[in-house]
Order: C-alpha cells, then structure tokens, then sequence
C-alpha cells in the first residue's frame, strides 16, 4: 500500500515535531507488524494532531478490516471510502462497551464502560431492530454484553451496531418525519454526534426482545446522527433446561 508522504505536522505550528516525522509508509509497515494493536494506535495519536490525523485516516481503517472484513466492506460498498461518523469511532465501536455511568441515556443505571476482547455483530440480527418497512437498510448489531445480577435492574445487557449509509435510511428518513427530538445533552460515546431515542419515536419493534432474549418492556437503544447505534436490555433469566445444559 502506498501512502502519500508527510513529514512534518500539518495541523499546527507549535506542534514540537519540528525536526519532521516519519515517513507514513514506515509507520504503516511497522504497524501492520503489530497487527494493528488498537492501544498503540490510540497511544500514537495522542502525540501530536499529525500522528492523530495519520491515525483516523490510515491506521484506525486497517484496524477495523482486520478485525470485521466482510462487515467493512459491506459498509464501503456504497462507493464511498469512508464510513459516516469516521473509522476511529467505528474501531472504538468494535471493542468497546459504552456502558452507562452518566445517568443520562438508561435513568440511574451505573455500569462503566469497558473494553471487549472481541465480539459478532450480525447484519440478519439487524433486521429485528428495524420496523418492517424499514428492513431494506442494513444495520450490523452486536450481541449483548451482559452485565449479571445488578441489583434492582436485574441481569442488563448492552448493544451497539452501526447503520450502512445512514444518510439515506429509511430509518433516518422515519425520525426525521416523526419529528424526534435529540436527546438534549447526551452525545454518541464513539463520535459525539447527537442521538435519537427509538423508545420515544416508538421504533422498536417487538422482535428485538426476541433476538436479545431480553423483556420487552426493558429495551431501549440510540442512533446518532452517524448512524451509530446503542442500547440496553434487562436480560431473561435462563430456563431450567439451560441451566442444566451448561452445567454438563
């Protein structure tokens, strides 16, 4: 892969690599030597805004094919050679589970977020979280993340997908005619754009429950402005049979 050269910082003048950077084909190799290691690509942005610029348009990119091929390509199968909200918010978004410790998306629910070591998520699993006449867009959903016995709240899972071409959803489209409301102060944890509330625009269907193993009453998700989705589930408790089934 050829990478056009920088090397100096482009961003900023008082930037202290003055003497000039590494070239970008350098930095490329030796990265994809390290396979791509997302907390060294996050420790190399916070060197100066031209190694972070390198990051968001290179690095974090390599990061996420690695990872989920066949999903990146399916989201870069539009024509377009980036994905909305930017490849560093979806790397985040594979290995990351926001949690919830602010109060202000899930009322006074408190789980930190917390990295994952890998997780699937589905383009079929999707379709359950979309209204059906909604079903031709393309949302990839993760499996929950399960957070057990928290009390009062029971078994909580957390979920997150991304949307293919969110601008041209139906989904998008849906909001917009129902005149949903931005959740006034909270913002997407992977891209800090302004989310809806598929609760309130009562656009979550009764399959999701299905899908997450979750009780219907007890699910709620958000989808930014990037098509970035999260949400959350009280979990049902596992049957009998189950239950056995694991232990043997």
């Amino acid at each position: 892969m050829i990478l056009t050269k920088q090397y100096r910082c482009v961003h900023s003048s008082s930037c202290q690599c003055t003497k000039g950077h590494l070239s970008e084909d350098v930095i490329f190799l030796v990265f994809r030597q390290l396979n791509w290691n997302p907390k060294l690509i996050a420790a190399l942005s916070c060197v100066c805004k031209w190694f972070d610029d390198l990051a968001k348009r290179v690095l974090w990119k390599e990061f996420c094919k690695t990872r989920a091929l066949k999903m990146m390509l399916d989201l870069q199968s539009c024509g377009s050679h980036s994905v909305d909200g930017n490849w560093r918010a979806l790397g985040k978004l594979l290995i990351y589970c926001s949690g919830c410790s602010g109060g202000r998306l899930f009322n006074s629910i408190q789980i930190p977020g917390h990295f994952v070591y890998r997780t699937r998520f589905s383009r079929t699993s999707g379709k359950s979280f979309l209204l059906p006449h909604c079903r031709t867009d393309v949302l990839y959903v993760s499996d929950p993340c399960e957070h057990l016995d928290q009390g009062d709240d029971g078994d909580v899972g957390f979920f997150r997908g991304v949307f293919k071409s969110f601008m041209v959803s139906k989904v998008r489209r849906m909001l917009i005619d129902r005149g949903a409301q931005l959740h006034p102060t909270a913002v997407c944890p992977y891209c800090k754009a302004k989310m809806w509330s598929m609760l309130q625009a009562n656009m979550v269907p009764l399959t999701a429950s299905c899908k997450l193993g979750a009780y219907e009453d007890s699910i709620e998700y958000y989808v930014c402005l990037n098509g970035h989705m999260l949400g959350i589930c009280t979990l049902l408790p596992l049957s009998y049979s189950e239950e056995a089934s694991e232990s043997e």
